[in-house]
């Protein structure tokens, strides 16, 4: 088959779908594979890397899309790349279509076959979002603690505090691989944390993770009491595939103390924050009520290098599941079609 890696467009967004060992193994399988002149750039991938191993460097998008058959990239296709995708593609890539209704008409309108990272499921997991979940669960704390400093506009406070000084509140909304991993890395900050979520299993893992983290089943009730003394919210909910659910009020949100800061992991899927609205890493903040609210589509976009190694060491297997035919036999790919031939087939994504 013919695999094509184009540029990701997103603002400010640096990841590459595969890097130059993970297509030298796709060569030596008999597969072409084309990458866009510049795509692995950011990822610290130069074209040379890419020529050594037999990919073929083509100049532009328009040459790129035109090459291949299989389109491998990272984020959603945005108004340039719709307008090279054609109906024989088969795309794979993260969609997040719940909460992209003009991009689902736009697939619709042309046809092809698109295979969402997100939607893929083996064994009960994700296993294509579960690298990304991590990395921004990660920067989702580094970044809620930078934005208390009071130059960005927070309160100007110390996360983990000091002797003579109060620790920093961190509540936590979900308790899977995002927000697991906001919460671990919280509490080794020494901040005071709190997790939220409805599984037992969930709640004891963030229990184990030291002293200083609490977890509780999500009452609403319980919700509000402990955003309204939050220094940080992190908002990691998840639904599989479908938009996710507002768990923070605008009420909730006007309770906090100006200078907090409020994380949404969740906006690909639509947000978990009634005030939540896409940002990008040009203009990653804005505030309302005076609580600083960060809510980028591509935090990992942020750490090429890493999220470009993470996601290919993940995607490659299904890639060349793709790549060798008769991939609809393989459940876990079957599951991960959002769009098939035009027509939009996953369960979450019909209409109530």
């Amino acid at each position: 088959m013919r695999i094509g890696i184009p540029s990701e467009t997103k603002t400010l967004e640096g990841r590459v779908a595969l890097v130059p060992a993970a297509c030298a193994d796709l060569v030596r399988h008999g597969h072409e594979v084309y990458v866009q002149a510049g795509a692995g750039l950011k990822s610290g991938f130069g074209d040379e890397a890419y020529a050594r191993v037999g990919v073929r460097i083509v100049p532009d998008a328009a040459a790129l899309y035109e090459k291949g058959e299989l389109i491998v990239k990272v984020k959603e296709p945005i108004a340039g790349d719709l307008a090279h995708l054609q109906s024989h593609h088969l795309l794979f890539c993260y969609l997040h279509l719940a909460a992209e209704p003009e991009l689902t008409r736009g697939l619709q309108a042309i046809g092809l076959t698109a295979v969402a990272f997100e939607s893929v499921e083996e064994q009960g997991g994700l296993p294509l979002l579960h690298p990304m979940s991590v990395i921004a669960g990660r920067i989702a704390t580094q970044m809620g603690t930078t934005l208390l400093h009071q130059p960005q506009g927070g309160k100007g406070k110390l996360l983990g505090g000091m002797a003579s000084t109060p620790r920093g509140k961190v509540v936590v909304l979900g308790a899977g691989a995002a927000g697991g991993n906001a919460a671990a890395l919280a509490a080794a900050a020494g901040a005071n944390v709190v997790v939220f979520d409805k599984r037992p299993d969930r709640m004891a893992e963030m229990m184990a993770l030291g002293p200083n983290v609490t977890a509780l089943y999500a009452y609403e009730s319980l919700v509000a009491e402990e955003v309204a003394g939050a220094d940080i919210v992190v908002g990691a909910v998840l639904i599989p595939s479908a938009k996710a659910p507002r768990v923070v009020t605008e009420a909730m949100v006007k309770s906090m103390e100006k200078g907090s800061v409020l994380v949404d992991i969740s906006i690909d899927q639509g947000g978990c924050f009634e005030t939540s609205r896409p940002t990008t890493w040009k203009e990653p903040t804005y505030s309302v009520h005076g609580v600083t609210h960060f809510a980028v589509t591509n935090m990992p976009g942020a750490v090429p290098q890493t999220s470009s190694h993470a996601i290919c060491a993940a995607i490659l297997p299904y890639v060349q599941r793709l790549a060798g035919g008769g991939w609809r036999q393989f459940e876990p790919l079957r599951k991960g079609i959002n769009v098939e031939a035009g027509k939009v087939v996953h369960p979450a994504l019909q209409p109530a």
